[in-house]
């Protein structure tokens, strides 16, 4: 499979705009089993065959439901999926798993989302740090990072987003999102010509988060501005630091 012009061109200019990858890198490949991963798998061993260097993946799957000490289905049926590109994916039992009770809150009323997220992210770390990657991939998209934007906006009381280029321990690790230029409907298509059916999601709340509903506010927005995505994503990299507020003295507000 090729990919069009058009994305083709989108994902070179993330790369080049946030210097993502360079030769003899090591990438961890965080995946999912969601259709956004695992078209990154699949992009970064196409993009390596045709690069003007060479990276080695280390493709992760941190499994939140094992079965005893063997693989979950979830993570059995990613790693099949993955091995249609020859690739081998390491498979990493959660060391935490969620215990749902209430609306999205674990019994000592923290974010569900947050620290299984924090969890799989130290892992991922961890295994980074063992295994000599500098890089972790990851399959976020311009989708990702719009409704990231909202939700700090509106949930948080800050304005920041995930960025495509992320470094993190004084540089030591960077992380990396080689489809920050593309939407989530062109990687579905992607994969859709790939032949990849995404793996059921785990998560014991499925859309029922925060992150859900400011996807359904994005979607709205769309719908009332049309070319509202991309002005605000192309916002988010031209902040004017002078029309916010910032506060010279006194009490606040």
């Amino acid at each position: 499979m090729r990919l069009s012009r058009d994305v083709n061109r989108r994902v070179g200019r993330a790369m080049h705009d946030y210097a993502m990858l360079a030769d003899g890198d090591r990438v961890l490949v965080a995946v999912s089993g969601g259709m956004d991963s695992l078209v990154l798998v699949w992009l970064l061993l196409h993009w390596r065959k045709k690069a003007p260097i060479d990276y080695a993946l280390e493709v992760v799957h941190v499994d939140m439901e094992p079965e005893g000490e063997a693989p979950g289905a979830a993570a059995i049926q990613t790693a099949d999926l993955v091995a249609r590109f020859g690739v081998q994916v390491h498979i990493v039992p959660a060391l935490w798993r969620p215990v749902l009770s209430g609306e999205g809150e674990d019994a000592r009323g923290q974010d569900l989302c947050f620290q299984c997220a924090r969890s799989r992210r130290t892992q991922l770390f961890e295994h980074a740090r063992q295994t000599g990657c500098t890089k972790i991939a990851f399959g976020h998209h311009r989708d990702d990072i719009v409704e990231t934007f909202l939700l700090n906006l509106t949930c948080a009381g800050n304005i920041s987003t995930m960025s495509p280029r992320q470094e993190l321990f004084a540089g030591r690790l960077s992380l990396i999102r080689p489809l920050a230029y593309l939407d989530k409907s062109e990687i579905a298509a992607i994969g859709g010509e790939l032949g990849l059916e995404p793996v059921r999601s785990t998560c014991p709340l499925s859309e029922r988060t925060r992150r859900g509903e400011m996807h359904q506010l994005a979607e709205h927005i769309y719908r009332q501005i049309p070319g509202a995505k991309e002005h605000i994503f192309a916002a988010l990299g031209n902040v004017r630091l002078q029309y916010l507020l910032r506060q010279t003295g006194g009490r606040r507000p």
